[in-house]
């Protein structure tokens, strides 16, 4: 394939040939050779496909709420082209047999990934560790998922056993000895009601989220070990990492779109189905996290794309389950704040694709340049759209950005292969073959 004409994210027009799944030449004034295919991208800007480092997949075990087909068809569609798994399936990813078994079911993946490895009593460290995976974690300071917490002395130890083979940590940071339960008590209202809905942010408080980091970073510091903090909700959380790092600590942190663009003035709005550990935060808290995206503190956008059914989110605020969709609509909306000049198009590309691809020592992607393998999304910043569950491609069908605007891509390359594109003038979309590869199998 020839892209010609592109534009990059940092101004610079180029082609770009692609040639046996990698970037040949990112030039001026190239011609096409032979009977590849040409693509006109003028006007339009050619990304590095986004890295998703934080998706649920729910295979195995999940099936009805996503699955490696489904998952990776969404994020395609949404400009994704690696995503992470993390490892609080059924049953969890903590020995090698599980790494494999998971690794059959990705071969449905229309795009590349990453296995993540859990912690648990039961898990075993030399095997997980010596399986393909990317890291180990979402290691979970909280009993979020009712089965995955951990104590702080087996965190310590897999976080030394982790440094040993130099495989980063990714953390859950939550304190649940600083939840408030009295946030849950009176009346949260019934099921499917929006009353009280915010009461699940009063419960899971910030200051659990800033003790746990703390904590987190301490042990990290101890055993020398390669921290990134998942799904960091709160200004204080991204400030802490930031000064660890000054410290000399090796830590980064990920925000989530729904910590970007939702606050606790959504909870009306979207009632138990804007449950989610960490839970909203209050506007100016999203609004200090967006300042400190725009500000270059924060290393990654990732999703925690966790769908749950329809039904299983129609329940009361104590039993609904936690977590919402978002591979597919990660890009588009940054990308729309992009139009919206809220951030710039170089900060996009680092937080979804160079600086993931860096910390996770994935060499051969994050960027365009000669040799890198061609993960590309064309997308056009003059078009956009407002997202709809129904012209998305998850499994659970719903989203919690519904009415928003975004900019969805045109075309996404998987190691130059096409896994998603659509039509500019009818608006059709077709889909590629499953080609997808776990990242550590090179």
């Amino acid at each position: 394939m020839l892209i010609t004409g592109a534009t990059l994210a940092d101004g610079r027009v180029r082609d770009v040939r692609v040639v046996d799944g990698r970037i040949a030449a990112v030039e001026t004034g190239l011609n096409p050779v032979g009977d590849e295919r040409v693509v006109d991208a003028e006007g339009a800007h050619l990304l590095p496909g986004a890295i998703d480092v934080h998706v649920h997949f729910r295979e195995p075990g999940g099936s009805h709420k996503e699955t490696w087909a489904t998952g990776s068809k969404s994020a395609a569609a949404g400009g994704v082209t690696t995503v992470v798994d993390q490892p609080n399936t059924d049953p969890p990813t903590i020995d090698a047999e599980a790494v494999t078994a998971k690794e059959q079911l990705a071969a449905d993946s229309l795009v590349d990934y990453g296995i993540n490895g859990g912690v648990t009593p039961e898990w075993d460290p030399d095997g997980l560790l010596d399986a393909p995976i990317l890291a180990l974690g979402e290691v979970f300071l909280a009993d979020s998922t009712g089965e995955m917490g951990i104590d702080a002395d087996l965190f310590a130890a897999a976080t030394a056993a982790a440094a040993e083979r130099d495989v980063p940590v990714t953390v859950h940071a939550e304190d649940a000895t600083q939840f408030d339960a009295a946030a849950l008590e009176g009346d949260l209202g019934g099921v499917g009601t929006a009353a009280r809905a915010d009461a699940w942010s009063a419960y899971r408080t910030a200051e659990a989220e800033a003790t746990a980091v703390e904590h987190a970073l301490s042990v990290a510091e101890t055993t020398g070990s390669r921290l990134h903090v998942a799904h960091t909700s709160t200004p204080a959380g991204v400030d802490a990492v930031t000064e660890a790092v000054d410290r000399g600590i090796e830590a980064t942190c990920e925000v989530t779109p729904h910590h970007l663009f939702l606050s606790r003035a959504d909870a009306d709005r979207l009632g138990t189905f804007g449950r989610m550990n960490p839970p909203l935060r209050t506007e100016a808290q999203r609004a200090a996290l967006f300042d400190r995206l725009r500000g270059g503190d924060v290393a990654v956008v990732a999703t925690d794309h966790a769908p749950h059914t329809v039904a299983e989110k129609t329940a009361t605020l104590t039993d609904a389950p936690s977590g919402v969709p978002g591979v597919e609509t990660m890009l588009p909306l940054l990308l729309a704040a992009v139009r919206d000049e809220a951030l710039s198009l170089e900060r996009v590309r680092d937080v979804t694709a160079t600086n993931p691809a860096s910390i996770f020592g994935l060499e051969q992607k994050g960027r365009i340049v000669e040799g890198a393998d061609a993960d590309l999304v064309l997308v056009d910043l003059s078009t956009s759209r407002e997202i709809e569950a129904g012209a998305l491609h998850a499994k659970c069908g719903w989203t919690p950005f519904e009415g928003r605007a975004g900019v969805f891509p045109e075309l996404t390359l998987v190691r130059g292969s096409v896994a998603y594109e659509r039509d500019p003038v009818t608006g059709a979309e077709s889909f590629g073959e499953p080609i997808g590869r776990n990242v550590r199998d090179r």
